[in-house]
């Protein structure tokens, strides 16, 4: 077989939907709120504009939404839960009677969890593998909503001085397996969890290419759903050069291509109207080539 097949599941969120994954890749755009993104400027604190972007995401073709109020970027500051609830808490309110598709919330703190929760959020999106709060799994089982463990070490600051690795996918996938323990030790459902392996978190460029090019070896040793988030990433400076973040969408659309046909099941995107366009594609030659 040309590709690797990717699995179908059927992950339970805390509306009572579920999201269907495996017959076609799904869309998830970005929302960040936050002043210092590192490649999302559009919206940062204008409550508006954010509403705005979100919705016209929808209307692009996202499948989620997924809306971040602490920058994670290379170097960021953690910033204290009461400040990230005052950026999300107006978007959430605001949307949750507005967007059709699933809202998940960008965090690994538990109270901002808990809040975007109960406002509408139906899934949380946990960019340490809840190893900076653990207890953020247990408000995940307490709202029986699903949770994407994502691949880390360290925090932001220091992040790149643990990107060492003997064997990359064997590393990768057993720090998730343990993370993967730990949510189903506070009550997570296994069926709830999708995985990210953390492209460009605690890994050098050739580390994150290498995740790209053995994406379905994770799926596979996981057996879990795998989200690939590789948007503007600073990786693509050793092929692209050093330009600025908002300049790298034609590198995501070769990276999102990539994910594609390993098999990921959720790409994680800024330009929503592009990448769509590149993952419909991308997923066209998947088909062909199962078909021949």
């Amino acid at each position: 077989m040309l590709f690797p097949p990717r699995g179908l599941y059927s992950v339970p969120l805390a509306s009572g939907r579920a999201l269907e994954l495996g017959a076609r890749p799904l869309v998830m755009g970005i929302l960040n709120i936050t002043p210092d993104s590192f490649a999302d400027g559009a919206s940062g604190l204008d409550i508006g504009r954010a509403i705005e972007r979100a919705l016209r995401m929808e209307a692009d073709g996202a499948d989620i939404l997924d809306i971040g109020g602490e920058s994670t970027r290379p170097g960021a500051a953690p910033v204290p839960a009461a400040e990230e609830l005052a950026r999300v808490t107006p978007v959430l309110k605001a949307l949750a009677p507005q967007l059709r598709i699933p809202m998940s919330i960008d965090t690994y703190k538990a109270d901002v969890a808990r809040v975007a929760l109960d406002l509408g959020a139906v899934m949380v999106n946990d960019v340490s593998g809840l190893r900076n709060e653990p207890a953020l799994a247990g408000e995940v089982a307490r709202a029986g909503a699903s949770l994407v463990l994502m691949h880390m070490r360290g925090r932001s600051r220091t992040m790149y001085a643990a990107a060492e690795y003997r064997d990359l996918v064997a590393e990768i996938t057993g720090e998730l397996r343990e993370s993967l323990n730990i949510a189903e030790a506070a009550g997570v459902t296994v069926d709830r969890v999708i995985v990210d392996p953390g492209i460009g978190f605690a890994k050098q460029a050739a580390h994150s290419y290498g995740v790209l090019a053995r994406l379905s070896e994770i799926a596979t040793a996981l057996d879990r759903p795998v989200l690939s988030g590789p948007s503007r990433k600073s990786f693509m400076r050793e092929a692209l050069g050093d330009r600025p973040a908002v300049a790298r969408d034609w590198g995501t659309a070769a990276a999102v291509t990539a994910s594609i046909l390993g098999g990921a099941h959720i790409v994680r995107v800024h330009a929503v109207a592009e990448m769509v366009q590149v993952v419909r594609v991308a997923e066209e030659i998947r088909r062909n080539a199962a078909d021949s």
